[in-house]
């Protein structure tokens, strides 16, 4: 089975231990809201079973891109937050192989992933043992991009599609749903140039990508192109979720939830106004070096948390999980034969836990300091 691969042939997961930065005050999402002290937002009792659960790894998903479930975890780390609640945490960059992510995950070698809501489903199918624990949204980032004489997607029927090693399962169901002959396709593998897609290279087009990278990319060439999201199509997905390993879970439970807390409380102050949006960006540039490029950086955050404010877990606060779309997703894979029909709708939804992040809201507004 093959696992989602944003990029590969990347950076070692070499560990990177953020002490407190940036102090703040006052109670709003205009401030940090960090004292930059240990144990400053949380009773004492709590933060000694913060401590007691050791060191915590958090793995990205892909380096130190300033994507939903990265970037907030690198501000809460550089903004105090973790240390305010006695968290002991390690950001370690990812190299965008999600098989990976779930076999560290699942090993204990990391603590905490950011880890599609489809792929715990696939990883627990396979035997690898992880907890999914919080989700963005049911609207996902994978789509599909055509030049723009496509006006219908049945118009690509017999035309060359580019991927980047596989269709997502996400963009295969929109187009089979919008009527595509799948058959007549001519899939090709693509590198990560999408400019290959306006200058028509091959005859390609269409090409698989992500929302908030290649579109933003392609704008900033001054190439149009159309993109087509599965979640217009009635496809579920999911954005920013993560996933634990089980065996912390089980035994730091409140390290979980305070994890989550922290970076809840940091997304919001990442998005509350441009001024936090470049300090934030600038966190995750001063991890990965000269070469970050900040702009584009900064489109990817401004464009996912656009997708999550567009396509909010229905009537649940911010990280909430939704067990329907985790139905619908189990139903996907099955179209697809991605998981044996053997997995069950309801063994799935087991492989989820909504109380870490049901547990740092009251009132659906987030509670910080924590108890």
């Amino acid at each position: 089975m093959q696992s989602r691969l944003i990029r590969s042939g990347l950076a070692s997961l070499t560990a990177v231990v953020l002490t407190a930065g940036v102090a703040g005050c006052g109670s709003n999402s205009s401030d940090s809201t960090s004292t930059g002290s240990e144990g400053s937002a949380i009773s004492a009792e709590r933060c000694a079973e913060n401590k007691a659960a050791g060191k915590i790894t958090y793995l990205s998903g892909y380096q130190y891109q300033s994507s939903v479930s990265i970037l907030e975890y690198i501000a809460a780390a550089k903004l105090g937050y973790f240390k305010d609640l006695c968290l002991d945490v390690a950001l370690k960059p990812g190299t965008g192989d999600t098989a990976q992510n779930t076999k560290l995950l699942a090993s204990g070698q990391a603590t905490v992933s950011p880890v599609s809501e489809q792929d715990v489903i696939q990883a627990r199918a396979n035997g690898i043992d992880i907890t999914g624990v919080s989700s963005y949204s049911n609207a996902g980032l994978e789509i599909l991009m055509t030049n723009k004489d496509i006006t219908r997607l049945t118009q690509l029927d017999g035309k060359v599609v580019g991927h980047k090693g596989y269709v997502p399962a996400t963009v295969e169901a929109m187009m089979v749903k919008a009527g595509v002959t799948w058959d007549s396709l001519k899939l090709v593998k693509e590198g990560y140039d999408p400019s290959v897609l306006p200058r028509r290279q091959g005859g390609l087009e269409a090409l698989t990508g992500f929302v908030s990278n290649e579109p933003n990319q392609l704008r900033a060439a001054g190439d149009d192109v159309t993109v087509w999201k599965p979640v217009d199509y009635g496809v579920p997905s999911s954005l920013g979720a993560m996933a634990v390993n089980p065996a912390v879970a089980k035994a730091h439970p409140h390290a979980v939830e305070d994890i989550l807390r922290a970076a809840l409380h940091a997304y919001d102050y990442c998005s509350s106004s441009e001024k936090h949006i470049t300090e934030c960006v600038g966190y995750a540039g001063q991890l990965s070096g000269p070469t970050y490029d900040k702009k584009l950086n900064t489109a990817i955050w401004k464009t996912e948390t656009q997708v999550v404010k567009d396509n909010p877990t229905p009537g649940q606060p911010l990280g909430s999980i939704d067990l329907d779309n985790v139905a619908g997703l189990v139903g996907m894979l099955h179209q697809f034969r991605i998981v044996p029909d053997s997995v069950t709708a309801d063994q799935a939804k087991g492989w989820f836990d909504a109380s870490f992040v049901k547990d740092v809201y009251a009132a659906d507004k987030l509670v910080w300091p924590a108890p």
